[in-house]
């Protein structure tokens, strides 16, 4: 572990001082190239729950791969990713209005005007509903500069 960490340093630090600003993907996802961890994104909108998906029912969208519980909920999410898909790329709601990202439980979700957000886990999602409309303020404030590793 100490060897790679090594190693990942001396190739930031290898870079030169014009290279492009190291980022996140801005689609979190899990080591499968999953979205928000395999669940069905637009389920939480149709059914008010989390859903897991199925790769029986999946699309590639901004980098990731989708999946969905049915046909009829991937071709909705394939004619409007942007209605279903999750604020923040998916990433901890709380902790972008912190300027950074973590990823996040699926099943800790709230709809807020019609967009999903979701968090770390619950104890975070309480502090985020106390100061909702300011945490969603701060939070576009801070999408998609929250990506950015280093300058």
């Amino acid at each position: 572990m100490i060897r790679m960490l090594l190693a990942l340093m001396l190739v930031v630090t290898a870079l030169p001082a014009d290279a492009k600003e190291l980022r996140r993907a801005e689609i979190y996802t899990d080591f499968q190239g999953h979205a928000i961890k395999g669940y069905d994104t637009v389920a939480y909108f149709t059914e008010r729950k989390p859903v897991k998906g199925t790769t029986a029912y999946s699309h590639d969208w901004k980098g990731s791969t989708w999946l969905f519980a049915s046909q009829e909920h991937r071709d909705m999410f394939a004619a409007n990713p942007e209605k279903y898909a999750p604020q923040y790329g998916g990433y901890c709601a709380y902790a972008v209005t912190l300027g950074n990202t973590l990823p996040i439980d699926p099943t800790i979700f709230r709809i807020v005007d019609d967009k999903l957000y979701l968090n770390l886990n619950m104890g975070v999602h309480k502090k985020w509903l106390n100061k909702m409309p300011q945490m969603i303020a701060r939070g576009n404030e801070q999408w998609p500069d929250a990506l950015v590793l280093a300058n």
